[in-house]
């Protein structure tokens, strides 16, 4: 059985990272957004961390046509594989829970997966290709960025979702306007972020209401969903150097870029995570009144049954005090 979750994870890390180097923008392997590594630190979460080898088997077959030599595949590989190990490990020890309705699973997964997490698979991934010659010095901090935002990219709008999806159940007597306002949100927040990475101005901000729409009225999928969307949008822009990623060189666009997507990813999931959390405490609220009503309703018949007994007669009540 572990065997075949090994397979399907090698299987699907492979697929995603063929989609996500549809992008790439050095030496055609690396790009801003590798969906591969959000699907490695989900499925660590879901399968347990005896899958591991699955993501390195799945790096492996992806690096090993692209990469300048075998030395490099390898290292890169297991840059690949630390990463989203590195990121659950420290996600454990926060003690992180895959519901993602606490706010602070909301941070420790923008702060330690993603950002902390990813600077070992882009260090090394980066090193690696220095080290080998496939990059020039002055091009291993432009290569280190890309790699960074590609794999922090992959934790924040893939991780997320794939989480939630796990629990997620469709409602089955939902109002047709519910289905109609969450279509209607999808493609308003693809519109909206569309014409503000091909408008020459900075329109970027646009796509933040969308984003607290989703999570007021559909939570953490909505907020994922709408994040994923805006995160894709935004990087295809940044790879084509159009809109607000025209004018600057690549580093900028990288700094640019991740600093939209984190954004956007930590407003959906925070203010998701603090909804959670309210709805939590509401039903707690909710319960505790109802038991309390269920106290007062039993101490309320009791006291009735008390008021219909019979008082003692005088004979018993004598009859008591002569013993």
């Amino acid at each position: 059985m572990t065997a075949v979750k090994i397979l399907a994870v090698a299987i699907a890390y492979f697929v995603a990272a063929k989609l996500g180097l549809q992008q790439q923008l050095v030496r055609g392997q690396v790009t801003p957004l590798w969906p591969s590594t959000g699907i490695g630190l989900a499925a660590l979460f879901l399968l347990g961390l005896r899958i591991w080898p699955g993501i390195t088997i799945g790096a492996f077959l992806v690096n090993v046509s692209i990469g300048p030599t075998t030395a490099a595949v390898l290292g890169i590989s297991l840059g690949n594989t630390l990463a989203p190990i590195c990121a659950y490990l420290l996600l454990e020890r926060a003690g992180f829970r895959i519901e993602l309705d606490r706010l602070r699973d909301a941070l420790a997964l923008v702060f330690l997966g993603a950002f902390a997490g990813m600077l070992v698979s882009a260090t090394v991934g980066a090193g690696t290709l220095m080290l080998v010659g496939g990059l020039r010095p002055s091009e291993f901090w432009p290569a280190w960025s890309v790699w960074w935002t590609g794999d922090a990219m992959g934790v924040l709008v893939v991780t997320p979702l794939l989480l939630v999806s796990r629990t997620t159940r469709m409602p089955r007597e939902a109002h047709p306007l519910r289905w109609l306002e969450g279509a209607a949100l999808l493609l308003g927040t693809f519109l909206v972020t569309l014409v503000a990475t091909v408008a020459p101005i900075h329109l970027l901000f646009l796509v933040f209401p969308f984003l607290i729409w989703a999570a007021l009225r559909f939570q953490l999928l909505g907020a994922a969903a709408c994040a994923l969307i805006a995160s894709t949008v935004a990087i295809v822009s940044a790879a084509h150097h159009s809109g607000p990623f025209a004018q600057h060189d690549l580093l900028l666009n990288m700094v640019a870029l991740q600093a939209f997507n984190g954004s956007a990813a930590l407003t959906a999931l925070l203010l998701a995570a603090i909804i959670a959390e309210r709805n939590k405490a509401h039903q707690n609220i909710k319960d505790v009144c109802a038991q309390l009503g269920e106290v007062a309703h039993r101490l309320s018949r009791d006291k009735k049954l008390i008021l219909r007994l019979p008082p003692p007669r005088a004979g018993e009540r004598s009859g008591d005090l002569s013993q």
